[in-house]
């Protein structure tokens, strides 16, 4: 890598943070450019800048009707709710999948509250925190109305067993319900009616037998993964084609990589569900891999909303800031930006790992990322602020020097690990993850300051689970630091750190835990959480967790990471939902006709 091309290149990117931050400084006073005029096809001014965030709702409305007209750089993952792991598929499958229970549909951190869905109440907890049961409501219904029943629920998670064809998807109903994996899946095991875990005593009722206690159950319900399948209409792997629904909408076309409709289901009940407004008619997503372009058409007024969420490209934010600053929204989302350690000497010593953090410019990091408002706030320790159990802990004073490194604190650390005058390693950055590249690049120049000389390697995202999700790849290339961001899977201490950081999470392929750290005390304070029949107490344990991953340097946290995102001035009822990392909800949207 030639140094003084990567300086030039992250001096081109900062200077663009520059532009963001003084066009956010006009917002911040008021200013509504041409009045949030995004072209002729969008109905008119935009609710304001931020009208979107917090606890706030832009155009709340009722009215149903029209046509919710979306677009995304990349198509969901699947359609299959047990196959989905993508946060944008998870909220988009809203539209079409119910489960239990589901996350509320409130603004900000209110949407973290688990409400009844399918079920008549959240679960009556007993035996120790070992069973839940549930009662579901009259009327629930399939797009062919024939009604929903316990069996179908039991038989929709059973298929996350079936790992022969659903691929993909969490794992985490199976890990509580049959940790030793006795179950087969219903496409093996044709004998039994599912696992033991969970019984159906009639078509209204169904119990969930946990292996040991587990404060989160609930929020691994909430998963697409708890969605009900009708055994008659599936299709394995192919089930994803066109699931079939349980909620609002159901699936008119589906091309993959090209578009999704879906249409109203006629057979769904509102009065049975208090979570989905449904207003739009028809939900069209068209699929367009390149991000500027499809920025350009959010801009113009061609669609509505960008499915992905993740927020606007550098030009985009610029034109969109400059000219319609009311259709932008600046959205705190619950993705942590770090960059993992990996157990490749030296880094295999906790010194050289501390060495690495007050070498870093967190500043500059910051700035290649959109500077404070498009990248995001400093981060100290992994767990998000959205998070119980964060707080401000500081061990290396990173907001106390203002992100700037600490050379002499940095070569007192690489002292200590018997490399005073530096050592060598890789950096991995992802190609197909914005502004990746260019962060590894500012990191490679914080760290030569001391006499780390990291050679930075760029990967193919697609490529990325085979490379730096092996440890033994991992360590055949020499990489000692990973570019990466993660978001939680579920609102909890559990859903973020677990696969970061409990050695029992560390896998040959799809591997998370990147430190590959196992410390049995940090463990056995996942186990105590997990035993916790109170969120808050369960909080404490994360608390604990959290200040031990940063103690330790397993990863080095740089940003809690905010976006642009745009809405047209067609939408009605967005609001950022926490339940989402920070999307909209989708399932709230309704449009002007």
């Amino acid at each position: 890598m030639n140094p003084q091309r990567s300086s030039a290149r992250i001096r081109q990117v900062a200077g663009a943070a520059v532009v963001v931050a003084a066009l956010m400084t006009t917002a911040a006073c008021g200013g509504g450019g041409d009045k949030g005029k995004d072209g002729d096809k969008s109905g008119g001014k935009g609710a304001g800048f931020n009208a979107a965030t917090g606890d706030k709702i832009a155009n709340p409305s009722t009215k149903a009707g029209g046509t919710l007209k979306m677009i995304s750089k990349q198509d969901l993952d699947s359609a299959d709710p047990q196959r989905q792991y993508y946060g944008m598929a998870w909220d988009f499958s809203r539209f079409y999948s119910r489960q239990l229970v589901t996350y509320a549909a409130k603004p900000g951190n209110a949407s973290s509250e688990l409400v009844p869905d399918l079920a008549k109440a959240n679960g009556k907890i007993s035996n120790g925190g070992k069973t839940y049961t549930y009662e579901l409501k009259d009327g629930i219904a399939w797009e062919d109305g024939t009604p929903i029943t316990s069996k179908d629920i039991k038989y929709g998670i059973s298929r996350i067993w079936a790992k022969e064809a659903i691929t993909g998807g969490p794992t985490y109903l199976k890990q509580a319900l049959d940790p030793k994996g006795e179950y087969q899946g219903p496409y093996k095991d044709k004998t039994s009616d599912g696992p033991k875990g969970i019984e159906t005593p009639n078509d209204k009722t169904i119990v969930f037998n946990l292996a040991t206690p587990n404060v989160d159950f609930e929020q691994m319900l909430a998963m697409p993964a708890g969605s009900p399948v009708k055994k008659e209409k599936d299709t394995g792997a192919k089930y994803q084609l066109k699931p079939f629904s349980s909620g609002p909408y159901k699936f008119e076309s589906y091309a993959p990589k090209k578009s999704i409709s879906l249409v109203r289901n006629d057979k769904w009940k509102k009065e049975t569900d208090t979570v989905r407004a449904a207003l739009p008619d028809k939900i069209t997503v068209t699929i367009n891999s390149n991000m500027e372009a499809l920025d350009k058409l959010l801009i113009k007024g061609d669609y509505d909303v960008d499915m992905n969420g993740t927020g606007l490209t550098q030009s985009g934010r610029i034109e969109a800031l400059k000219k319609h600053k009311d259709n932008v929204d600046n959205i705190q989302t619950s993705f942590t930006r770090y960059v993992d350690m990996t157990p490749v000497a030296p880094l295999n010593n906790v010194a050289c790992r501390k060495a690495v953090v007050y070498a870093t410019d967190f500043k500059s990091l910051q700035e290649v990322r959109g500077g404070e408002e498009a990248g995001g706030p400093l981060a100290t320790t992994m767990l998000p602020t959205t998070i119980k159990g964060y707080d401000d802990y500081d061990p290396y004073g990173v907001k106390a020097r203002g992100g700037k490194p600490d050379v002499a604190k940095a070569k007192e650390q690489l002292k200590a690990c018997n490399q005073p005058d530096g050592f060598s390693t890789k950096i991995s950055a992802r190609s197909n993850n914005p502004g990746e590249k260019e962060t590894a690049e500012a990191l490679q120049q914080s760290l030569k300051a001391v006499g780390i000389k990291a050679e930075v390697e760029v990967i193919d995202g697609a490529e990325s689970q085979s490379i730096t999700g092996s440890p033994k790849v991992v360590k055949e290339r020499k990489i000692g630091l990973i570019m990466t961001g993660w978001g939680p899977d579920f609102p909890t201490g559990q859903g973020f750190s677990q696969p970061l950081i409990d050695g029992r999470f560390i896998a040959p392929t799809g591997n998370y835990n990147g430190s590959e750290t196992n410390d049995p005390a940090i463990n056995k304070m996942f186990d105590d959480a997990l035993k916790a029949t109170d969120p808050d107490k369960a909080a404490e344990f994360y608390k604990q967790i959290n200040h031990k991953t940063a103690d330790i340097a397993a990863q080095m946290p740089f940003l809690y990471e905010k976006n642009f995102s745009w809405r047209s001035s067609r939408l009605t009822n967005v609001y950022s939902s926490t339940a989402y990392n920070g999307r909209y909800d989708y399932a709230s949207l309704g449009v002007v006709k």
